[in-house]
């Protein structure tokens, strides 16, 4: 089963869906990491942001690897090539490039194409800003997380200050998250929007638990659902 998780930058999805798929018992399949590394790839190339052809061409190519510790959902580290990228892929130069990465269409193709083999396989949480649009539009439980850019820009900043990478200043955050936003939403090729069937959160005023008790309070519907659906007009 898929459980789909889409919404803006700094929104907050990695945290909920990590969270989520933990109390789910579920894997995280962790698609903005696979578009981080092409991006970041493509900064320690030097390729030009604008080379559709190349961006492309490192998205069909090179070879993204995810290593998981034993009962942890979220990969412990994100490889690209060989080389660990786990941190690198969170810097902001990163964060200023994947939008321009992401919205070349071979890139999202050839990278949508690896998410399908890998979470038509199990049980999964799956978040980004296309999942329940394009890339598993059948996903039994879609989720439209959302919340305020200055509330999602207070996040990041928070982020940024715990892990020691990207910036803390609060009005280069926003102004980054506005772009982003006007980006995502703008792109030709699976713009962010919410599916027509997506259930939607805004999260400004909700606390963390409740947004995870929410989301999974959705999933164990659709599981009693799926169980149930063999025995429909039997």
């Amino acid at each position: 089963m898929i459980v789909a998780i889409d919404g803006p930058s700094g929104a907050g999805k990695s945290t909920v869906a990590k969270a989520v798929a933990h109390e789910l018992g579920f894997s995280c399949l962790d698609t903005g990491a696979m578009y981080r590394a092409v991006a970041c790839k493509a900064l320690a190339d030097g390729v030009d942001l604008a080379d559709a052809d190349a961006l492309a061409a490192i998205a069909r190519d090179a070879r993204i690897e995810f290593l998981h510790q034993c009962g942890e959902p979220m990969p412990s580290q994100v490889a690209i090539d060989g080389r660990d990228v786990t941190a690198a892929i969170r810097t902001g130069d990163v964060d200023r490039a994947v939008s321009p990465v992401s919205a070349v269409p071979a890139v999202r193709e050839a990278l949508v194409a690896q998410q399908q083999r890998i979470g038509r396989a199990g049980d999964y949480v799956v978040e980004g800003r296309d999942i329940g649009t394009a890339v598993f539009p059948e996903a039994a439980v879609k989720v439209f997380l959302t919340a305020s850019a200055e509330e999602r820009a207070h996040r990041r900043v928070r982020q940024n200050v715990d892990r020691s990478v990207g910036s803390i200043d609060f009005d280069e955050v926003l102004a980054d998250i506005v772009r982003r936003d006007e980006l995502d939403s703008s792109r030709a090729s699976s713009p962010l929007r919410a599916a027509d069937d997506a259930v939607l959160l805004d999260s400004t005023a909700m606390h963390i638990e409740e947004v995870i008790g929410a989301i999974c309070e959705l999933a164990r519907a659709a599981q009693a659902d799926l169980a149930a659906a063999p025995n429909d007009g039997a």
